[in-house]
Formats: structure tokens, C-alpha cells, sequence
């Protein structure tokens, strides 16, 4: 079973700020995505650490480092899905759209909002797994995505652990 954990706006200065059921899904999963802003080298070289597929973009608060080592968006093949991550596009959940539908995206990574959201947008999802270390205001979130076979079984969790939304994303 293939699992991929999803996270984004660490806004961190010194290290990833995972713990309880988000650091275990970072270490446990086949793949980690980072929807932007880890902020500081630092928090991006921590998530390497725990988990070396880590497939990451850019946002607008990181650093000149952070962007130096990072593409602004990026379409990742994994578990036979194709998932396009960008940090934020212009014209909200229409722009996310355009963008997937750029890169026959099955699902959309973003964040920017640090609002934990899932969003079938009839021709792919849109997903944004909020903010596990600085909600502003939000519920803090992060993402995890298992393949069941048929399906990839989605949830959007709490960092130590409680569900905020569960969803399935068909494979063709």
C-alpha cells in the first residue's frame, strides 16, 4: 500500500515543527509533498531528514535558499496518480483548476490559506492540507493519501492525529 503525506506553510526558522500523527506520517510515508513555505533552509533540510522523497515548492515566504532549491510548481507521477503542487495561483479555486487541468492532474496541491480544504472540482481535486504548524486562526492540518487499489483514500487530520475530512479519489 503506497501512502504519500501531504503538508504546506511550516513557516518555520529553524526545523519542520512535525510531531505526534504528522511527524509519523512524514516518516512512514512513501512520499512527502510541501505545498511552499517552509520559510528558512533549515525547515526544508529537516523534512529531507525525515523523509527523502519529499517533493517540494517554493512559497512566497521562503527565503532565497528555499527558492533557489525549489521549483515554484511542480507535477509529481506517483502510485500511477499525477498531483500538481503549487504554493497558490491567482484566481482562487478557478485558478487551481486551469493549473491542473495544464498538467492532467488527478489532484491539486496548494496551501497559502493554512485552511485545511478538499474540493471535487469535477475533472480533479483540489486540496489543500492547511498549515500543521501555523494555522492562523485555522484548524491545523495536514494531508494523507493511501492507495486501496481502486481508489486513493484521503484524510485531512489534526497533527496529533483527530480527522477533520476523509474523501476517495477514483484511479482510471
Amino acid at each position: 500500500m503506497t501512502t504519500i503525506a501531504i503538508f504546506s506553510d511550516t513557516h518555520s526558522s529553524h526545523g519542520h515543527c512535525l510531531e505526534g500523527e504528522a511527524l509519523s506520517a512524514a516518516r512512514e510515508a512513501d512520499a512527502v509533498i510541501h505545498a511552499g513555505d517552509f520559510n528558512s533552509e533549515a525547515a526544508l533540510e529537516a523534512f529531507q531528514s525525515v523523509n527523502s522523497s519529499l517533493y517540494g515548492v517554493f512559497g512566497n515566504t521562503d527565503s532565497m535558499s528555499v527558492r533557489d532549491r525549489l521549483p515554484e510548481a511542480r507535477t509529481v507521477d506517483h502510485a500511477g496518480l499525477r498531483i500538481a503542487v503549487t504554493h497558490r495561483r491567482d484566481g482562487g479555486q478557478t485558478g487551481l483548476k486551469m493549473f491542473g487541468r495544464s498538467r492532467d492532474a488527478d489532484i491539486v496541491v496548494s496551501g497559502h490559506t493554512h485552511r485545511p480544504t478538499v474540493i471535487d472540482a469535477d475533472d480533479c481535486v483540489l486540496l489543500n492540507p492547511g498549515s500543521h504548524a501555523d494555522p492562523r486562526g485555522n484548524r491545523p492540518g495536514f494531508a494523507v493519501l493511501e492507495d486501496t487499489g481502486d481508489s486513493l483514500a484521503g484524510e485531512i487530520r489534526e497533527p496529533e492525529g483527530t480527522l477533520i475530512e476523509s474523501f476517495d479519489i477514483a484511479l482510471e
